[in-house]
């Protein structure tokens, strides 16, 4: 059992992207909360997020309007602003059934590595297949 707590950088379905909110606000909502900066410091620093997946033109925009690969970035950048999170990707073909293996995935864990500790993936047995060539990135089947 991981162990974790309030480091958890949560992907998954169960954990949705708040629907009223902004891509912006679903984001900065969690440095707000956890470590108490202001509305600006917390939106300025999840543009430049934004920014490392060339997303900035996404920031307004609501959860509905976005596609399932904007959807699982949205959703990666809001896990990336735990303090210090142990990443944890549940089930990303659940969230991105379309894809046909993990690059997509590994790319976008990548470009924001340096942002979290550890990275796990948890997924069905079946899909082991499409995750060959996972990098540093540590995959629970």
């Amino acid at each position: 059992m991981l162990d974790h707590g309030h480091h958890l950088g949560l992907v998954s379905l169960e954990a949705p992207l708040i629907s009223n909110l902004s891509v912006l606000e679903n984001i900065s909502l969690l440095r707000q909360y956890h470590q108490r900066l202001s509305r600006r410091q917390a939106e300025d620093l999840t543009r430049e997020y934004l920014r490392i997946l060339q997303m900035e033109d996404l920031a307004g925009k609501r959860n509905p309007v976005l596609d399932e690969e904007q959807r699982f970035c949205v959703m990666v950048l809001r896990a990336v602003m735990v303090d210090n999170p142990v990443l944890v990707l549940d089930r990303p073909f659940k969230i991105m059934p379309d894809l046909a293996d993990a690059r997509f995935i590994y790319d976008v864990v990548e470009k924001v590595e340096g942002r979290y500790r550890e990275c796990l993936i948890f997924d069905y047995l079946w899909n082991e297949g499409r995750y060959a060539g996972g990098g540093s990135v540590r995959s629970f089947v």
